[in-house]
């Protein structure tokens, strides 16, 4: 096994969009129609294993040369439902976010400025042939952004403790813990928050950011799957405390109680869910 392939690594949740076969046009959708009767197709691990061994090679390779064929599959009310990975867009717009978090001798030294001026120059001649691409999969690094948990209620809460292993040989589980709700229950949810946050407060960070939020749901089938996974965070803290969360119940909260006019409340709700996320974020830090 190399050594891309063991490592768990990094620590981040995912925002995904599962689409029914339908919202595909051909030959895609007869690609994923395919895809979607294998016995088994890759998951999440294997997707950063495969862009994890990508970096190895000297120069890295920072975005894949092609585009993957890949996908998360999964199923609602009996209809599959597809996520595509879209591997090399996703590296695109993850190296524009890069750029802004580090100084520039930082990035040189984790990536030289040729292989970013050529990544940046592929890019510019893929988006003016494709104007309209968007991601499935959304990512943050070492925590959940908030505004994500104003999509679900703490019925979509899905929890699968860890578990051990057998014997000394065989690997364990990890836990899991995600939120799954409808495309049209995700978009009720952001549309009562924004309206909240608005009639009660000024426009700030939160407001952009579900505003944003909803204008990437609304380029997606209407009968789409909208997934919250947790993802490598998982390896990141305590499973007693995966076990306890509840943060889109606090989020939920905290909306209802702006709805209600109780200011007083919904800071409350509010501060406790920052505070949890914060102690998480810092995490990052930790020797």
């Amino acid at each position: 096994m190399s050594v891309a392939s063991s490592v768990l690594i990094p620590y981040a949740s995912y925002l995904r969009v599962y689409e029914p076969l339908a919202a595909f046009p051909e030959p895609e959708r007869t690609h994923w129609t395919r895809y979607a009767g294998r016995a088994r197709t890759p998951g999440a691990q294997e997707e950063l294993r495969r862009a994890l061994a990508d970096l190895l090679p000297t120069p890295p390779v920072p975005v894949p040369v092609h585009e993957s064929g890949e996908a998360f599959v999964a199923r609602l009310d009996g209809v599959v439902v597809i996520c595509p990975w879209r591997t090399r867009l996703r590296g695109w717009l993850a190296l524009q976010e890069l750029v802004g978090q580090f100084p520039e001798p930082v990035l040189d030294a984790m990536l030289p400025p040729v292989v970013r001026l050529q990544v940046e120059s592929d890019y510019e001649r893929w988006l003016s042939r494709n104007p309209d691409a968007r991601p499935w999969i959304r990512t943050a690094v070492w925590h959940v952004p908030l505004r994500w948990f104003a999509l679900f209620g703490d019925e979509d809460r899905e929890y699968e403790p860890g578990k051990r292993p057998s014997g000394e040989d065989g690997p364990g589980r990890a836990p899991v813990l995600r939120y799954r709700t409808t495309m049209a229950q995700a978009r009720r949810r952001l549309a009562r928050a924004l309206r909240a946050l608005r009639e009660s407060i000024d426009e700030g960070p939160m407001t952009e950011g579900l505003v944003e939020v909803g204008r990437w749901l609304e380029e997606f089938h209407p009968r789409a799957l909208v997934e919250l996974d947790f993802g490598g965070l998982v390896h990141a803290v305590p499973e007693e405390w995966l076990a306890e969360d509840r943060s889109a119940a606090e989020m939920a909260e905290g909306i209802a109680a702006l709805r209600a006019g109780d200011g007083e409340r919904a800071g409350a709700a509010y501060g406790r869910l920052a505070e949890r996320w914060r102690k998480v974020r810092d995490l990052r830090f930790a020797n």
